[in-house]
């Protein structure tokens, strides 16, 4: 009877959330009610009084826009909120935020919101992202066992369930992270797909006939399905198979009815995305033998404390042996102790900064991206939960760490070949779930990379905006940042892509100038906890600036320092980012040697340079010169702001072209004759 009971009470919440705010998508969560009530009653092992409790498994409800599904959920579990990290004693939600449902500056938005509301894994909304980073989360949670599971110590065996629908299992991303998956093996992951085959234009006939089971099944998947989504045994039986199969991912096909009960509107594309209206509200509570005088937002007597007893009271003896299982841990193996603390916290080992190398003047000089693989290696040795890979692009991107295993399923290669705790990632030619995984892991504590060439980004780019929305701190190497590609053409030659990067909140871009810069580029990337940092790098050879002549490549950190100046006001400003500044810095030599007081400002980070005080942008950027060049092979979009109405960007602004990359330059104007030209034009302007 309780167990009916609570199942109808978040269905009663769920509507009139919806039906109060006016908008949302009551019809999904009708229909999950009892696949949610299953899995977090019976089935989940998660402690409501310590929502980030690292032993618990994670739920995703990768269909955000359930959203109300998972508050009413969260509100009757009886989660705590989170303050500053820390568990405080208060509800994550009262039933005054479910009546303020997608209300402005409410905690309970229109799609879940990572680090708003406690019992939120992550930002969801966008379909196939969430299934996605289940994976990353799987694939941490395995990492995590074989690199510091010990005889004895069981501290990681939690599982990963995602809740999705049939827009997310149409999206291209979910499709690649469903094949990774499958590829790794990993059998602590569970998507419950709800197939109620309704889209917002109706059937999904009319855009979607495949036969979903044999797709996952030729991925690699245990595919099991449960006839009828009320069917509360039945889920759980599923649930737990899936849980007890260890060497493959599991689909759970639930069959719903999208807005079950609701007279009119149950299995409609009307029951998706709008309120039932009042009719059908009361239709429906009829159906569920809800009493008809009963008021809007009503919890019977008993439903929380029913649901606070079963999953809580599991959840907390879970986390008890837990507790005791790591605290006798930390003695017996302190460093992996302190490992984990480390982990679980987001913080990084005192030393973490020792032995970064420095790169000595040289002409000639290195690729930005073989010096990056250089740091990275440095890095991984401080780091030992530095992880990631690239899209089939490794060896290129320079991004393999030396000396450590792949992460594969122990039974894909040969023995000794790979196992779930290497630190190198094969992520194949999947750009688009490598990122949304990488968010996975970063959600888990780990301290993900991945790599890729800069114009592939834009496969990367939905999965980079939530990592951006939930500030995590992921990192982005992407190589061949120019049409110093040279021959792949335009197809490969980045041009917008800076423009895009520097335009998403909460995402840093960096554009070393040289091995150093590269250098203090990974030392704010490795420091940087408050959103992702995307590394932009050569292909080709840039030349090692004398620092003991120009600054120190210190100042990256600030994003824009001066990096050679003259005596007094400078009568003109160079200004470049990246393999630009070395050319800028050939014409200032020449317009210094020539009298002019020249002054070049090496520009790494728009984001990092705007986030300075005042004072110290207009030090670097002296308002009163304002002829200035900007020299960057890339968009020309954002150089305004530093270059005024005076003065002159040399940019792309158009596709580049296939040729040997020393032609290139010449015919775009990223050559020293052509800046000191327009450099030259503008000072003759002036003294005109």
């Amino acid at each position: 009877m309780l167990s009916q009971l609570g199942i109808d009470t978040i269905r009663t919440l769920v509507m009139d959330g919806v039906e109060r705010a006016k908008s949302g998508h009551p019809g999904t969560a009708m229909a999950l009610a009892p696949a949610m009530y299953a899995y977090w009653q019976f089935t989940m092992y998660y402690n409501p009084a310590d929502p980030f409790w690292p032993g618990r498994d994670r739920f995703i409800l990768s269909g955000g826009h359930a959203s109300i599904l998972l508050y009413a959920t969260i509100f009757l579990a009886g989660v705590k909120d989170i303050e500053d990290g820390k568990v405080v004693d208060r509800p994550a939600l009262t039933l005054e935020d479910l009546k303020n449902f997608r209300r402005f500056e409410a905690r309970t938005p229109g799609h879940p919101e990572y680090g708003l509301t406690a019992g939120v894994e992550m930002t969801t909304g966008p379909l196939g992202q969430g299934c996605s980073s289940a994976v990353g989360m799987a694939m941490a949670e395995r990492w995590l066992a074989t690199r510091y599971g010990r005889p004895g110590f069981d501290l990681f065996g939690y599982h990963i369930t995602a809740f999705c629908g049939d827009g997310d299992v149409m999206e291209g991303v979910a499709s690649e992270a469903a094949s990774f998956a499958g590829h790794l093996k990993l059998g602590n992951l569970t998507w419950v797909y709800d197939s109620n085959r309704i889209s917002i234009e109706g059937s999904t006939d009319v855009t979607f006939t495949e036969d979903v089971a044999a797709r996952f099944a030729a991925y690699g998947w245990q595919v099991l399905e449960v006839e009828d989504g009320n069917d509360v045994p039945a889920i759980c039986a599923a649930l737990k198979q899936g849980r007890e199969e260890t060497d493959r991912p599991t689909l759970i096909i639930l069959n719903t009815i999208i807005g079950y009960g609701a007279p009119g509107k149950a299995g409609t594309a009307s029951a998706h995305g709008e309120p039932l209206g009042m009719e059908a509200l009361i239709g429906a509570k009829k159906a569920y033998g809800w009493p008809h005088d009963a008021p809007h937002f009503t919890v019977p007597d008993g439903v929380r404390e029913h649901f606070e007893a079963l999953s809580g009271k599991r959840g907390a003896e879970a986390q008890a042996r837990w507790e005791e299982q790591f605290a006798a841990y930390c003695v017996q193996y302190p460093q992996e102790g302190r490992e984990l603390k480390h982990i679980f916290a987001g913080t990084l080992p005192e030393g973490w900064e020792h032995n970064f190398p420095h790169y000595p003047t040289d002409a000639k000089g290195i690729a930005s991206r073989q010096s990056s693989g250089e740091v990275l290696n440095v890095m991984a040795t401080h780091v030992p939960w530095l992880m990631g890979g690239a899209a089939d692009l490794a060896p290129s991107t320079r991004t393999l760490i030396k000396g450590e295993f792949s992460l594969q399923a122990p039974s894909n290669q040969g023995e000794g070949s790979g196992h779930y705790g290497g630190r190198n990632v094969h992520f194949g030619v999947r750009e688009h779930a490598m990122a949304a995984i990488c968010n996975g892991l970063a959600l888990s504590g780990l301290r993900p990379f991945c790599a890729g060439f800069v114009i592939f980004s834009d496969y990367m780019k939905p999965a980079m905006r939530l990592a951006a929305l939930m500030h995590l701190p992921v990192i982005y190497v992407l190589t061949h940042d120019s049409i110093g590609v040279g021959e792949d053409g335009p197809t490969h030659q980045p041009i917008e892509q800076f423009a895009q990067f520097r335009s998403m909140p909460g995402l840093t871009l960096l554009r070393p100038a040289d091995a150093n810069e590269v250098v203090e580029s990974w030392r704010v990337a490795m420091g940087h906890r408050s959103g992702p940092v995307a590394l932009a790098l050569t292909r080709q050879n840039l030349p090692t600036l004398d620092r003991s002549r120009y600054a120190s490549a210190a100042g990256v950190a600030r994003g824009g320092y001066v990096l050679a100046d003259c005596e007094g006001t400078p009568e003109i400003l160079l200004l470049a980012s990246g393999s630009e500044v070395s050319l800028v810095v050939e014409v200032y030599e020449r317009l210094s040697a020539e009298g002019v007081k020249a002054r070049v400002v090496s520009m790494p980070s728009f984001d990092l340079f705007d986030a300075q005080e005042k004072a110290y942008r207009d030090a670097v950027l002296p308002p009163a010169v304002r002829l200035r060049v900007g020299v960057e092979m890339a968009s020309s979009f954002g150089w305004d702001r530093y270059i005024g109405l005076d003065g002159v960007v040399i940019a792309m602004n158009r596709f580049g072209e296939s040729g040997a990359a020393a032609e290139l330059m010449e015919k775009f104007g990223f050559t020293v004759e052509a800046v000191y030209t327009q450099a030259r034009r503008l000072l003759s302007q002036q003294t005109a």
